[in-house]
């Protein structure tokens, strides 16, 4: 300080800290939402599923956020009343503050009279955090989370993730697909050209043949850790991962064998509909009609045979074709 300068006196004072009545652990909570935050989805065309839901009631708080692909539901217990939808931006960094926090208090502060659309306010002993819900109605994902299954695999993420890893070194693609084959005890993960495959031990029931992408597999088992139960319909259904309290859906990859199912089955409903004239009013089929019909059914027929039939695919254009995922 110069001699020119003039004496100033700052008085700082250190109050008490608040008193915050908690109602949900500030560990569990930072873990819930570090579980649903990465299956947002990154569009910016569909804000909604942008953000991560809050609901709660009955004693449950259930986190709940959806990309297209995949869904992600935490519950946890919190006795509070409400929801809102909260951008996943907006809880950047909440995760690792709530970890340093020692009391922890959840609720809900409802815009007009309804709840929906309210804002979230989380308070610690040191802050209080406040959300605006944003605009907009979240899917029922309830809907969409599988209630049956034929077959079930419990096995260790950490071991499944090491085998996931080598497949994706051997893929020639970054959207590498990876073909999980549950039964006998053992899950098998192979990638489809059978340049690689790895047995996993496993308590399983049932048997399946699922194609997934090798990306959405490994995120997955991330989020999951530890030992997870798998619960699948057949090929061609959503994979639901179980895992304390959360669970994570994902859709499978179709392949020849599911897309020859889904177009015998489109045959099937359209052979069974009633004709909407009366037979003795419809007019013959002339000999070139059945003819071409006939050959148009040969071809479909054969192609199938030979999807089946085929131990590699002829071409990598080809074989795009076939690792379309299907939408939630």
């Amino acid at each position: 300080m110069g001699e020119k300068t003039p004496l100033t006196l700052c008085e700082v004072r250190v109050s008490s800290k608040r008193i915050v009545q908690p109602n949900i652990g500030g560990l569990e909570l930072a873990e819930a939402l570090n579980r649903v935050i990465p299956f947002t989805a990154k569009e910016d065309n569909r804000p909604v599923l942008q953000c991560v839901l809050f609901k709660a009631g009955e004693g449950k708080l259930t986190l709940v956020s959806a990309d297209g692909f995949r869904l992600a539901v935490v519950t946890l217990d919190c006795d509070v009343e409400g929801q809102a939808l909260i951008n996943r931006d907006e809880l950047r960094g909440i995760a690792n503050a709530l970890r340093k926090a020692h009391r922890v208090n959840l609720s809900f502060e409802a815009s007009g009279e309804s709840l929906d659309g309210s804002s979230l306010v989380i308070d610690t002993e040191l802050m209080r955090y406040r959300w605006r819900g944003a605009d907009g109605q979240f899917p029922d994902y309830e809907k969409l989370i599988p209630t049956e299954a034929n077959t079930t695999a419990h096995f260790d993420t950490v071991e499944a993730g090491k085998a996931i890893g080598s497949l994706k070194a051997l893929a020639d693609d970054k959207g590498h697909a990876v073909d999980l084959i549950a039964g006998e005890g053992k899950v098998i993960l192979t990638s489809p050209d059978e340049k690689g495959q790895t047995e996993i031990p496993a308590d399983t029931q049932g048997e399946v043949r699922i194609r997934v992408n090798g990306k959405y597999l490994a995120e997955a088992l991330k989020a999951c850790g530890g030992m997870v139960e798998l619960k699948v319909v057949d090929g061609a259904s959503p994979m639901l991962f179980s895992s304390n309290g959360y669970k994570l859906v994902v859709m499978p990859m179709l392949i020849g064998d599911s897309r020859k199912a889904e177009a015998e089955e489109s045959t099937t409903e359209t052979e069974s509909e009633p004709a909407t004239e009366p037979a003795e009013t419809a007019e013959p089929e002339t000999e070139a009609d059945v003819t071409t019909e006939e050959t148009e059914k040969a071809e479909v027929v054969a192609e199938a045979e030979a999807i089946t039939k085929a131990e590699k695919p002829k071409s990598k254009r080809k074989r795009d074709r076939k690792r379309e995922p299907v939408a939630v």
